[in-house]
């Protein structure tokens, strides 16, 4: 959807960081922002032909980009990305923490490495990347965070301890930062995918697939561009007077 065409969800004039931009959602979210018109700095960690690509892709839309390369669990290279984005496109506006990985397995097996580099990416990422917008964005008295977090943080999943507490986690740093930063202007949100056809789905068996299908009334898997149609609301103007929420995107999944 060609966001630029209601004008209610216009983010022209705006500046938005998107974590993990190279690839899935955060890469359909880029797209989605700046055909809202948002200027976009692409994060990546290791894929920097693809962030560069996208970077080409989202300039033939009319906005200006900037890939930033930066592992978000690392304090110094979060500042350094933040710096970077803000030098090339000014201060950030909007903030999506959508960087993470899985590192699957049942907690009798899982290594504590595993554990601990799940919650670094996923929730410490968030953290530190809101962390380091959070005081321009007060100063300015506006802008958005959106969190993505995922059905399984809400509902927990049997080999995905790791992926499950990070994701629940992301729930309350939503809620808390929506609390601590109201005030000042600035609107904390949280996106729930449920399963979303990505190169991580992909890989799942075939009956895993048949079984999460038969419990989604919709019947289907999301697509990346269901998750950035949604972030783009939260993003913009329309969105406004939502602070604290946290939106499923999931077919039904959780209900």
């Amino acid at each position: 959807m060609n966001m630029k065409a209601k004008g209610s969800y216009s983010l022209s004039g705006r500046v938005a960081l998107v974590t993990g931009a190279a690839r899935g959602i955060g890469r359909a979210t880029a797209v989605a922002l700046a055909s809202a018109g948002a200027d976009v700095a692409i994060n990546y960690q290791r894929s920097r032909e693809a962030a560069e690509a996208l970077a080409n892709e989202l300039c033939s839309l009319g906005v200006r980009t900037a890939p930033v390369q930066g592992d978000v669990a690392e304090p110094d290279q979060v500042r350094a990305m933040v710096d970077q984005a803000e030098e090339a496109l000014g201060p950030i506006n909007i903030l999506v923490n959508n960087a993470g990985i899985t590192r699957d397995g049942l907690v009798l097996r899982m290594s504590e490495e595993d554990f601990d580099a799940v919650i670094a990416t996923s929730l410490r990422g968030a953290f530190l990347c809101s962390k380091a917008v959070a005081r321009g964005m007060m100063k300015a008295r506006a802008g958005s965070i959106i969190n993505v977090s995922s059905v399984i943080g809400r509902r927990g999943n049997a080999g995905q301890a790791n992926y499950a507490a990070a994701k629940a986690g992301l729930i309350g740093l939503t809620k808390s930062l929506a609390r601590e930063l109201g005030p000042r202007g600035v609107r904390v949100n949280a996106v729930a995918p449920g399963y979303v056809i990505t190169d991580m789905t992909a890989e799942l068996p075939d009956n895993m697939k048949e079984q999460i299908l038969n419990n989604t009334p919709l019947g289907r898997l999301a697509t990346p561009e269901d998750v950035a149609g949604v972030i783009a609301f939260l993003a913009s103007p329309a969105a406004a007077y939502i602070t604290g929420a946290v939106i499923p995107i999931d077919g039904g999944l959780g209900i």
